[in-house]
């Protein structure tokens, strides 16, 4: 899932200060889960805002509203009717949501208040980790399912460096060598000669932004409708 932050209150203040009215959109999905931009989340932030801007003697309303999904038009479009009533608008969701908003919102300033951080994994309550950096080239079939593109440091897709001490990375000692763990993988899988394989340069042509994926199941569906 895709994890995020909420940017320190003091920025987000400052984005609002020249606007009275502002709405609070929360994302229901992702960040939501990470604690970061959910319906409670909302409601933290508008209480903060509010005693803010009460201390500081300004006017205006605050506005507080969580959709299931800022990424998809089915459920922000209701809220074209909603933001109508606001000068500006925060969103909790991560950058993809905040620009599809601001994109049914074009008369309407659109403010993030979350740093969007990684595609990761819940590894405890509370404890995520990065996994996927969205590079367009999958290499997990050929790592026993470890991606050297974000698990190593250094993000090599030929490893190891020869830095590596103790099974541990030269980088972060505290981190567990990434093409260490992918030889024992391999190795306990007896396809340990695919570490042998040396990988071509990442093909970069095709991280080319903004990426497009239309899916050729849908194109049909709706085909046969038309």
């Amino acid at each position: 899932m895709i994890i995020a932050e909420r940017k320190p209150f003091k920025e987000i203040q400052e984005m609002v200060a020249p606007y009275g009215d502002v709405l609070i959109v929360g994302c229901g999905t992702c960040v939501a889960v990470c604690l970061a931009g959910g319906e409670k989340e909302v409601g933290l932030l508008a209480a903060q805002l509010k005693l803010a801007r009460n201390l500081a003697g300004q006017a205006g309303r605050l506005g507080e509203i969580t959709v299931e999904r800022q990424c998809d038009r089915e459920f922000i479009e209701p809220l074209r009717e909603t933001a109508a009533d606001y000068e500006a608008v925060i969103s909790t969701a991560c950058g993809a949501g905040v620009q599809f908003l601001a994109a049914l919102l074009p008369d309407k300033p659109v403010f993030p208040a979350l740093n969007t951080t990684f595609i990761g994994v819940n590894e405890a309550a509370g404890h995520y980790t990065e996994r996927c950096r969205s590079c367009h080239q999958c290499y997990l079939g050929l790592t026993g399912g470890i991606c050297p593109v974000t698990m190593c440091t250094k993000g090599l897709l030929n490893g190891p460096c020869g830095g590596t001490i103790g099974g541990k990375c030269e980088v972060d000692p505290e981190r567990d060598c990434a093409w260490c763990q992918i030889y024992e993988r391999l190795e306990s899988q007896g396809r340990l000669e695919q570490i042998e394989a040396i990988l071509p340069l990442h093909p970069h042509s095709r991280t080319t932004s903004p990426g497009t994926v239309i899916h050729p199941a849908y194109l049909r569906r709706y085909a046969a409708h038309e």
